[in-house]
């Protein structure tokens, strides 16, 4: 009755829980573009290192800055925009990130030089910060409380498939184009995203509370040392780089805790942290997404140097993970909204975790079909635990605290990334012989911390 009731309203009336349909499909949809392209970008440059090097006349040290530039924009930017979108709405800010997004894509498929590509790497990475920021509380705006799940998986498939094929579209790319290439077919998507915006999305609840500059400073620096002085360590740059990195960080981030207390909207989301089910979930996600990407990051090695592929041949080995996660995860955002999450993480992270054993125990002749199911069982496993974690993450706070929920959610998933890069770099740099299998065992050995963090939800 209740969806019949729904289906009857105007296409454009938005209900007290969620939209009609179907404006809801059309708001989704838009939130998914924008967050694949978002995540892709964080990636998809890499693969274009060389060339951009090349064809700018620049070091490779210096074509870094290309990489580098867009996830510090985003990391530093990611809980202030949250927190702003509270108070201004969070349609605005996604609405002004595709913008954002959008231009600076051309600016960086127009650039000449280094210096004027950077600068659109930045504004990039701002309007990614704004996609990424409140997509998951403008999802919880979208749909009704009974389906959030489902609006959740849709959200986690679209991130982690983007996430874990961008180097294999970067490629595909690259093959039939040049390095603009890259950027500029985001302009063309970002357009179509901000037509069906502008007519799909809600408005949602505004706070009355103002938003706090020197909070947004403090987060800023914490996270965005945070990001240098783990990047530093990984690439062996020295001590006294890291630990002046670590020691400013230090600082700026118990200032910023000790300014969030007894705020009723912090920035930072202590309050939410406070809560048991969110932080543990902040801390499964975080490992779960380390040991993925460890796992992701250091397979091409292994297929290309042990099994002697092509990087197209590279590509396809990779896509049975992505593929699974695509497959499974919306189902398991639906199943979370009937089932315990805490139990689907668990099971979802154990999977995990035997998948990436036995993709360490593989032989170097394994078959592709034995390849293949070691893939899938990962993707599987990452699937039924992220939309599940996800979901519980945006239920568990109070509806006005939606963009801090959001903003934590994709704040830990790239801190999770970086540290999973990270370990990938320390683990070639210190012992250069030691392969593919160790990173793999360690990544499962972060699963394992995700599992038993996941399955302590349920107390």
């Amino acid at each position: 009755m209740a969806d019949a009731a729904t289906a009857a309203l105007p296409p454009d009336a938005q209900i007290e829980d969620g939209v009609a349909v179907p404006r809801r499909y059309w708001a989704i949809t838009t939130i998914g573009l924008g967050l694949g392209m978002a995540v892709l970008d964080t990636s998809i440059a890499n693969v274009a290192l060389p060339t951009i090097a090349r064809d700018l006349s620049v070091s490779a040290a210096d074509s870094i800055w290309v990489v580098n530039a867009y996830q510090l924009a985003v990391t530093v930017t990611l809980l202030p925009l949250a927190a702003l979108g509270e108070i201004v709405g969070y349609e605005r800010i996604y609405k002004v990130g595709l913008v954002a997004f959008t231009l600076a894509s051309l600016g960086c498929a127009s650039a000449d030089s280094l210096t004027t590509l950077t600068i659109a790497r930045i504004v990039q990475g701002l309007g990614a910060a704004g996609l990424m920021s409140v997509n998951m509380a403008l999802t919880r705006f979208i749909y009704p409380r009974r389906l959030l799940g489902a609006g959740v998986g849709i959200n986690a498939t679209v991130a982690s498939v983007a996430s874990a094929l961008g180097p294999t579209i970067a490629s595909a790319i690259l093959s039939v184009a040049n390095w603009p290439a890259l950027f500029a077919v985001n302009v063309p998507i970002g357009i179509v995203a901000m037509l069906v915006a502008r007519r799909s999305l809600p408005a949602c609840p505004r706070s009355h509370h103002r938003f706090d500059v020197v909070s947004a400073i403090l987060s800023a620096l914490t996270f965005g040392l945070l990001i240098i002085g783990i990047d530093a360590a990984g690439h062996d740059q020295g001590l006294l780089p890291v630990a002046g990195a670590f020691a400013v960080m230090l600082v700026s981030g118990i200032a910023l805790a000790r300014r969030q207390l007894g705020q009723a909207s912090p920035l930072l989301p202590i309050d939410l942290l406070a809560l048991p089910v969110f932080r543990l979930s902040v801390i499964a996600s975080l490992f779960s997404f380390a040991g993925q990407t460890a796992a992701l990051v250091s397979l091409p090695f292994f297929f290309q140097r042990a099994l002697g592929r092509s990087q197209v041949e590279t590509g396809f080995l990779m896509t049975p993970w992505p593929l699974a996660v695509a497959i499974v995860a919306p189902i398991a955002g639906r199943l979370s909204d009937r089932f315990s999450a805490a139990k689907m993480g668990t099971a979802g992270e154990a999977m995990l975790a035997v998948g990436l054993v036995a993709l360490a125990a593989m032989p170097d002749n394994v078959s592709v079909v034995g390849l293949s199911w070691r893939m899938a069982l990962c993707g599987v496993g990452f699937a039924l635990f992220n939309s599940p974690n996800n979901r519980t993450m945006i239920a568990a706070a109070p509806p006005s605290r939606s963009g801090g929920a959001s903003g934590m959610q994709s704040t830990t998933r790239l801190l999770g990334q970086t540290l999973g890069a990270v370990a990938v770099a320390v683990v070639y740099g210190l012992f250069p012989a030691a392969g593919t299998r160790p990173v793999l065992l360690m990544g499962a050995a972060s699963c394992v911390i995700a599992a038993i963090a996941s399955i302590t939800r349920v107390r």
